[in-house]
């Protein structure tokens, strides 16, 4: 009996360094994962910021069209300015470029967020 307990209280002791480490080694990994994660995700949403304007016409090319209807009907040429007010930007589309790069962006910044999530779960555990 001397021999089997003498076996446990080695093997605790072992098995007991052995997991202190482990932790402490993969405790140290989740936190610089949670780090770079949530670095990557701040400038992810500052490009995806930067390119929403992307999805939208520009604003300028209604106000231009408008001012030159102005001037059209300023100038007495009401057949050429028209009845209706003309707006540009109802053909408008964004490009496959456009929505190619935000597509990637979007699919970036969720893993990144799910990097960080799992890194979340692994330091909690």
């Amino acid at each position: 009996k001397d021999e089997r307990s003498r076996f446990w209280r080695v093997y605790k002791r072992v098995a007991e360094e052995h997991d202190s480490e482990f932790l402490e080694r993969y405790t140290s990994d989740m936190n610089i994962v949670l780090i770079f994660s949530g670095l990557f995700s701040a400038v992810g949403t500052s490009f995806i910021v930067a390119m929403e304007s992307d999805f939208s016409p520009d604003p300028s090319d209604t106000t231009n069209a408008l001012l030159k209807q102005l001037v059209q009907i300023g100038l007495g040429n009401l057949a050429e300015a028209g009845t209706a007010p003309v707006d540009p930007a109802s053909g408008w589309s964004p490009t496959a470029s456009v929505l190619w790069v935000q597509t990637i962006a979007y699919g970036s910044l969720s893993m990144s967020l799910l990097a960080a999530f799992g890194a979340v779960l692994g330091m909690q555990w």
